[in-house]
């Protein structure tokens, strides 16, 4: 077991109280937007063997069956396959999706053989991995995730009866959802921006009037994200494309999972999430960097659905799961009191996070680590367990072989 020593991504989005609040930190002033737990190059968390600290990525990279286990390494690679994050939102974030995997393959290969600098602000691909992702609320958390069903968001736009959204809500009507919805899409995101500043004022001028008038509406939490975007988003486009997508809004212990095509965006809140071990994003709209229309179109998936809010699922020994649809990661969650004794196997390496109280690891060899809240810890692939004991919340990182 290694007790991690983990970094904090300032983006200008992010809570400048909730991940301090989490570590027991005083806040800096300014946003502290991600706490990242893995082994991404770009930001490793780092270990002590004794030898000082280490970045994981190297660790692993040294010995990546000792590390990872052999099956992991068979069936992800020599990399740990996923990034465990704390997000804690204070402004929204951009409105984005991210490639399959073929797609990232492609892309990178495309941009790296163009010559584009990774680091490059027009670059679309960082790396040839695609990123599902998996966020589990820690206190309410809220955004936009999914493409709403043409006919329903015809009916909200109508409500705002704003008379340069009618083009829209013709199309939306009347052509078949996949198509209606890739039309609306780009349409939004190629207009004039003179003509989108302009619209997005006069729908910013419909919600505070709708959320006055109708506050008991159903469509009023939406309305209220809505115009929560706009608030720090004025004259962006993505106000008017997120107006196409499903409002979501989850209590603790909640979560969501967003697969490969899916556009979305957090509003605010702060939650557990886990990844695919990818950095690789197109952007939609709410921000000020590029906006890649064409290649967009080429990876998102324009079909109605569910947000898919969803709760953990017992699995016993005291352990919830948040069943997700892939391999690569593997998200659940133990609820500790003083008395109960739990484990986690030890077949696959794991990531864990503990989020309240306080929980003690003891391995196989009877060596014991504390976690406090915001503490976390590295379990290398042993192929024995280890004992969870104390009274507290503990997040279980790990993927499924």
């Amino acid at each position: 077991m290694d007790r991690l020593a983990n970094t904090v991504r300032p983006y200008a989005w992010g809570s400048t109280t909730a991940i301090p609040a989490l570590l027991g930190e005083q806040p800096t002033g300014g946003p502290q937007a991600e706490l990242w737990l893995g082994a991404h190059p770009g930001d490793p968390s780092r270990v002590d063997r004794g030898e000082g600290p280490r970045p994981l990525d190297t660790v692993i990279a040294a010995d990546p069956v000792g590390e990872l286990g052999a099956q992991a390494v068979a069936k992800f690679g020599p990399t740990l396959p996923f990034l465990l994050k704390v997000l804690a939102a204070e402004i929204p974030l951009s409105l984005q999706v991210h490639p399959d995997l073929a797609q990232a393959r492609a892309g990178f290969a495309a941009e790296q053989a163009a010559g584009i600098p990774v680091a490059a602000g027009h670059r679309n691909y960082k790396d040839a991995n695609h990123k599902p992702e998996l966020c589990c609320a820690l206190e309410e958390f809220e955004g936009f995730c999914g493409f709403r069903d043409p006919l329903a968001t015809a009916d909200l736009m109508e409500e705002l009866a704003v008379p340069g959204l009618l083009p829209l809500i013709d199309l939306l009507r009347t052509k078949p959802a996949a198509r209606a919805l890739r039309e609306a899409l780009a349409t939004l995101l190629s207009l004039d921006p003179v003509v989108v500043a302009a619209t997005v004022t006069e729908v910013t001028g419909a919600l505070d009037r709708l959320l006055t008038a109708e506050p008991q509406s159903p469509w009023a939490p939406a309305w209220a994200g809505y115009a929560y975007a706009a608030k720090h988003f004025p004259g962006d486009a993505g106000v008017l494309a997120a107006l196409l997508l499903n409002h979501f809004r989850l209590r603790p212990g909640e979560a969501v999972y967003l697969g490969a095509g899916v556009p979305h965006a957090y509003l605010r809140g702060t939650c557990v999430e886990i990844l695919a071990n990818s950095d690789n994003v197109l952007r939609c709209g709410l921000t000020p960097k590029h906006v890649d229309v064409p290649e967009l179109l080429k990876v998102v998936v324009f079909e109605p659905g569910d947000p898919g809010v969803r709760g953990p699922v017992a699995i016993g020994d005291g352990e919830e799961l948040f069943p997700v649809p892939i391999d690569e990661f593997r998200l659940s969650r133990f609820t500790l009191a003083p008395g109960l004794r739990c484990e986690v196997d030890g077949r696959a390496v794991q990531i864990l996070l503990c989020t309240e109280g306080s929980v003690t690891l003891t391995d196989g060899a009877g060596q014991a680590l504390e976690l406090t809240r915001g503490q976390s810890a590295y379990l290398p692939a042993t192929g024995t367990a280890t004992v969870l004991t104390g009274a507290g919340v503990l997040f279980r990182a790990t993927v499924t072989l």
